[in-house]
């Protein structure tokens, strides 16, 4: 993934309203300063879309600060209106083929929620810069943690496009880690945790503790 500092994490944000944001945006901040997290994806609420710029604008200027990239989640227009790194793209086709046309080779250009081996290794060939396996559907579906990590291990064999592997839990981890994952996504695991900026330290002590 370009654009990127060292660390192994992905983080996805909540699905932030703009009442969420000073609270959020300080719990991000602190969350950074530590280091290790190489990219946060800007999720919106539903019914966000009014505060969108505003929202995203804010978590930009966070994550450029701590030099992580700072992606937008499905939406290409406004990771380039407000300057973002790039955007995650839900799923392939059309709408993935829009984005990499329009913000390639500038900006990054992610895809996820990819269904079938066959939709993966199409996103890798229209020229992503990683795939992303295991992160929760709209619905708020998660696959079964083993399920992400066979498929991580089948796409880490083969394929040379980064690899994030989405992990619900922090025991999720150390599988993921070893079964390829380039990346570590971490959301609810952080967020809903008694203590998020706890929660992340295990998370890299995790990291730090598996072979290179």
């Amino acid at each position: 993934m370009a654009n990127t500092q060292s660390g192994k994490l992905y983080l996805l944000t909540p699905p932030l309203r703009v009442t969420d944001l000073d609270d959020f945006a300080s719990t991000l901040a602190a969350a950074l300063e530590a280091g290790d997290v190489a990219c946060v994806l800007a999720r919106l609420a539903p019914d966000a879309e009014g505060d969108a710029k505003k929202i995203v604008t804010r978590l930009v200027e966070i994550a450029a600060h701590a030099g992580a990239a700072l992606l937008v989640d499905n939406d290409p227009r406004l990771a380039a209106r407000v300057g973002a790194d790039g955007a995650h793209m839900t799923g392939g086709g059309a709408v993935l083929n829009e984005a990499l046309a329009s913000l390639k080779p500038e900006r990054i250009v992610g895809a996820g929620l990819l269904r079938t081996r066959d939709e993966a290794m199409n996103a890798g060939e229209a020229g992503v810069d990683y795939v992303m396996f295991g992160e929760p559907r709209r619905d708020g579906y998660t696959p079964p943690a083993d399920e992400t990590v066979e498929r991580v291990e089948w796409w880490a064999e083969i394929f040379e496009p980064p690899c994030v592997g989405y992990a619900a839990s922090l025991e999720d981890i150390a599988p993921l880690a070893d079964a390829g994952a380039d990346f570590v996504a971490l959301a609810d695991a952080i967020w809903s945790a008694p203590a998020p900026l706890d929660a992340l330290a295990q998370a890299r002590a995790i990291l730090a503790r598996r072979p290179d």
